[in-house]
């Protein structure tokens, strides 16, 4: 009898692993740039996509007024009590944090009106950083003490049947259903 824990390589996820966020970064980019969907779930999303030199904002389409990417942002509720707690494991005061998703939701806010961008607030305690353009998916962990960014980084590539890529995504729509569109 076969072991239940033995995955086929036909069902399962092609996945690579970075080491953080940064050795994955002109990857990221890469696939941005091509992609006609881009779902980001964050906490803050200052150093993805809010400010003018973050990761993801260099890779928004500037011509025709920014359209043919579809944006999806989902940042931590800056009322929540889940943010007072990641605040907490990261060092760092609530109001700075609460603070820096306002920022990030205004950014938006300001490219919204040439892009498709929404933004949305989830209130649940953040487990997982998650970048996926269209078929390809980059996802990090927060943990007590380090940031998303500062976690390994892994690649997961969608397949027919590929359990990782179907979970997170559908991780990423039950957040969005369950959220506060503020953009």
């Amino acid at each position: 009898m076969r072991a239940s824990s033995t995955i086929r390589p036909a069902r399962s996820s092609p996945i690579r692993v970075y080491s953080a966020q940064r050795s994955a970064a002109q990857e990221i980019q890469q696939h941005t740039r091509a992609a006609q969907e881009l779902d980001v779930l964050a906490v803050r999303g200052l150093g993805l996509i809010g400010l003018n030199d973050s990761l993801l904002r260099a890779c928004l389409p500037r011509d025709q007024g920014g359209k043919g990417l579809r944006v999806r942002v989902a940042l931590l509720d800056p009322d929540s009590p889940a943010l007072t707690r990641r605040a907490a494991e990261i060092g760092e005061s609530a109001e700075s944090l609460a603070n820096g998703v306002r920022l990030a939701e205004a950014r938006l806010r300001e490219l919204a009106g040439k892009r498709d961008i929404s933004a949305y607030r989830y209130r649940m305690l953040p487990t997982w950083r998650v970048i996926r353009a269209d078929s390809t998916m980059f996802v990090g962990a927060f943990d007590a003490g380090w940031e998303g960014h500062e976690a390994a980084t892994y690649k997961v590539m969608e397949t027919p049947h590929g359990p990782l890529f179907r979970g997170f995504r559908r991780m990423f729509e039950a957040v969005i259903d369950g959220a506060e569109r503020t953009v």
